[in-house]
């Protein structure tokens, strides 16, 4: 019984001293501006494994929204891989063209996986001329994260 008793008075007593920091903690938050960009270079790679027009127009807009964050304006390495059905993005006819080219015009390498070709059996004259090739999706996610770089799957 005590114990029973004991649950709601620690609930209460936290809520009161959490109820005397609230005004503090929300003037400290509305004060944050986020981080700093301190780093000389910062880099991401985005995967790209989906054939759902919402990813895939979700991970285009995450780049150029990183890209045009002020803070990393001119520090900022993109690479977009895509494998599995995420390939589907990357071959002629598809929606995507002109918004890829677009994101290679700003400097992002947009790359496929070579084993998603080969298993699937499409030819590479399916892909867009303008798709860099990688061994593996994967292994360029493993090597990249290594490096030092964000992974990032939207």
């Amino acid at each position: 019984m005590k114990k029973l008793l004991a649950i709601p008075l620690m609930m209460f007593m936290m809520q009161a001293g959490h109820a005397q920091t609230t005004e503090a903690q929300l003037q400290k938050n509305h004060a944050f501006t986020g981080a700093v960009a301190k780093q000389r270079q910062y880099n991401a790679i985005y995967q790209l494994d989906k054939n759902d027009p919402k990813v895939i127009q979700k991970a285009i807009r995450n780049i150029n929204n990183a890209l045009n964050d002020p803070r990393l304006k001119g520090k900022l390495q993109i690479e977009l891989v895509a494998f599995s059905q995420g390939t589907d993005a990357l071959l002629k006819g598809s929606e995507y063209e002109e918004a890829l080219k677009a994101l290679i015009g700003r400097g992002v390498i947009v790359a496929q996986c070579r084993n998603t070709l080969e298993e699937r059996k499409i030819p590479l004259e399916q892909l867009y001329d303008f798709v860099a090739l990688v061994p593996s999706g994967n292994g360029e996610l493993i090597i990249r994260q290594a490096e030092g770089w964000s992974v990032v799957k939207p």
